[in-house]
């Protein structure tokens, strides 16, 4: 596997690390967390899930930008920057609309993020 590949695969990850780390912005519930006591995080196993989100937040976040220094090692920083928010704006379309539901795919929509796809292979080809 040559670097090149590789550095695209960092970036890959790092696109997909930003729809994470999007979602979980969604759901923090910083009210939540401010109002449950240190405690009672460990007595009861259900409180866990108010944290989650705040945990995937700082992970994702984190795990989002170590990859895309990496990829920029190597990849031009425009052309890696195009390629992250296109890759990042057609996983959060995916996820709204495969796993959350909350939204449909228009042929019109289809039309545009398949523009935005061929975008980013014809970038990663003439890199």
């Amino acid at each position: 596997m040559t670097m090149s590949l590789i550095r695209w695969m960092y970036l890959f990850i790092a696109a997909i690390s930003e729809v994470w780390w999007t979602y979980s912005l969604k759901y923090v519930d910083i009210r939540k967390i401010l109002a449950t006591p240190v405690k009672q995080y460990f007595i009861e196993p259900g409180n866990t899930r108010i944290l989650a989100p705040a945990i995937g937040y700082i992970l994702f976040g984190v795990g989002n930008i170590f990859f895309f220094s990496l990829a920029m090692k190597e990849i031009p920083t425009s052309v890696a920057f195009t390629v992250w928010v296109a890759m990042s704006i057609v996983g959060l379309k995916i996820m709204d609309v495969f796993v959350f539901k909350a939204s449909s795919l228009s042929t019109t929509d289809f039309f545009f993020y398949a523009l935005i796809i061929i975008g980013i292979v014809g970038l990663k080809k003439t890199i």
